[in-house]
């Protein structure tokens, strides 16, 4: 994997790396293979294999919640990630918050937008390395250094070839989830099938204390489980590491057919998570109480040593892939709504590519620092919170696809409302043992009690869904009265033709395609040329 990593410097070298058009997304040209391999590789991380598996294994049915919303994103995908694609070929947009910086005419909006994508990624590359943590803690290897040294190989990986080399490392990845899914399915119809397991985590579950715990949902559950699947699959799409794996799309078919065939991915998500029930029935037990330790410990137990160790290797090399795709997008983000709008308005492309280079290393070590001083605990939770933060992108990054109705100065209302909201509501979200003692009074989950707003019901709302409710009547009361009091809005840099751009379109800078060869009817404009 380290020598495929810098392998990718030279892999379908373009003229030149030093700027953020290759370093950052590619040189928008990866072909249908690679686009493939990279947007699962980004997308489906190693925290989603192990905590899914995890939370299953301690509640049951509410783990369930990431199939369904792998599922709902996929369509998803394929209605926003072509407009997203078109609309950034047609400007040569790197980042969501050039979008809207375009689109809503107001480069402070953009810059908001921008650090709160960055923001909610940290905690999001931060879970990565838990992921990558727990599977340590399992194989007994302890200290922080071997945490400490996959980091750095990712990040001299990265900064050395930019997204070539979690591109490259995805195919390596995918070659071998496959082992891993069939090795699965062998291992589980050679210990009794699926019934056995059922039987087993059935039984577990009723001597069970918890009333959320089960193989169906708890009374009152449906709400939170809804709106946890709707709310997660919005925050894919405004998460910025999403939109890197589309822009480095060759063209808009690459993006449409990729989006149609990511459903595949969920049947391998949704046979790994119910190895939290399988996990039940042989009887594994976490590494020092560790939820997310399930998942490695099983391969420990019942693999045969060879066989865990592919599997140790697909988790290792899932958690550094994403890392380092999210590490590149919050550098993006950095260089083009920050730096180059703030700090060095005329910076070269050679000086934009560097400063990511370096960003895009603090993004990876800062996230390892507040792993090492930080609860572990309490790192996860920092995951939900993050899901919360960029939420509140949504109305600017996602329907602004759609519409430049919104007022800018309503759109930054309603994100700070929406983000207050939000965190206010997890502080004062506890949580709970299994007997129904509080544990901890404050950010105890991202699922709100209605009780607390004076229901009665047992009923729960995902703190996401809810504060993005919120920031939308902001933005929507907002932009009625800015307009009635006829406060100049931004000018819209876009057009409708834009949101329809194809590669044959003439583009900033475009390098030939990777992998699958040039598109044999792309003409050679003289934006090409230079």
């Amino acid at each position: 994997m380290l020598l495929l990593g810098f392998l990718a410097a030279r892999w379908r070298r373009p003229p030149s790396l030093h700027s953020l058009e290759e370093w950052g997304v590619g040189g928008r040209a990866f072909g249908n293979w690679v686009t493939w391999f990279l947007l699962g590789g980004s997308m489906y991380t190693a925290y989603t294999y192990i905590a899914v598996p995890a939370l299953v294994y301690g509640v049951g049915a509410a783990g369930f919640f990431a199939v369904p919303f792998a599922i709902i994103s996929a369509p998803l995908a394929y209605v926003i990630s072509t407009r997203t694609w078109s609309v950034s070929h047609a400007h040569g947009f790197v980042t969501s918050a050039e979008f809207t910086r375009a689109r809503f005419g107001s480069r402070g909006l953009a810059a908001l937008v921008a650090v709160t994508g960055i923001v909610a990624t940290m905690p999001y590359i931060a879970v990565q390395l838990v992921a990558l943590r727990a599977m340590f803690a399992t194989l007994g290897v302890t200290g922080e250094w071997p945490l400490a040294a996959a980091v750095a190989v990712a990040s001299v990986c990265t900064f050395r070839s930019g997204l070539r080399a979690p591109a490259l490392l995805s195919i390596a990845k995918d070659i071998l989830l496959l082992w891993l899914v069939l090795a699965v399915i062998l291992l589980v119809a050679m210990s009794g099938g699926w019934v056995a397991a059922f039987r087993s985590a059935g039984e577990r579950f009723t001597a069970d204390a918890s009333p959320a715990s089960g193989l169906l949902l708890p009374e009152g559950g449906w709400s939170g489980y809804l709106t946890l699947v709707l709310g997660s699959a919005l925050a894919i799409f405004a998460y910025p590491h999403a939109l890197t794996g589309i822009l480095a799309a060759r063209d808009r078919a690459t993006v449409q057919r990729n989006a149609a065939a990511l459903p595949v991915y969920c049947l391998a998500l949704g046979l790994l998570a119910m190895l939290g029930f399988f996990a039940i029935g042989q009887g594994v037990r976490p590494v020092g109480g560790d939820l997310n330790t399930v998942v490695p410990q099983l391969f420990h137990e019942v693999f045969p040593a060879w066989c865990a160790g592919i599997g140790y290797a697909a988790i290792g090399v899932a958690a550094l892939i994403p890392a380092a795709v999210m590490s590149i997008a919050a550098a993006n983000l950095f260089t083009r709504s920050v730096y180059r709008e703030y700090l060095r308005p005329g910076a070269s492309p050679a000086e934009e590519a560097r400063i990511s280079r370096w960003v895009s290393l603090l993004a990876k070590f800062g996230a390892l620092l507040a792993i090492l001083l930080l609860d572990q605990e309490f790192s996860i939770e920092l995951q939900l919170i993050g899901g919360v933060i960029v939420l509140q992108t949504v109305p600017a990054v996602v329907l602004g696809l759609w519409t430049g109705w919104f007022h800018r100065y309503a759109l930054a209302a309603g994100l700070l409302t929406g983000l207050g909201t939000g965190l206010l509501a997890m502080y004062h979200i506890p949580q709970r043992a299994a007997d129904g003692r509080i544990l901890k009074a404050h950010f105890g989950g991202s699922n709100l009690p209605l009780a607390q707003l004076g229901l009665d019901t047992r009923a729960t709302v995902y703190t996401g869904l809810l504060a993005l409710a919120v920031n939308l009547l902001v933005v929507v009361a907002g932009t009625l009265l800015l307009r009635g009091l006829r406060v100049p809005a931004g000018l819209d840099a876009t057009r409708p033709s834009d949101y329809y751009a194809d590669a044959r379109d003439a583009a900033p800078r475009h390098s030939d395609a990777l992998i699958d060869g040039p598109t044999r009817s792309r003409s050679r404009s003289p934006a090409h040329a230079r």
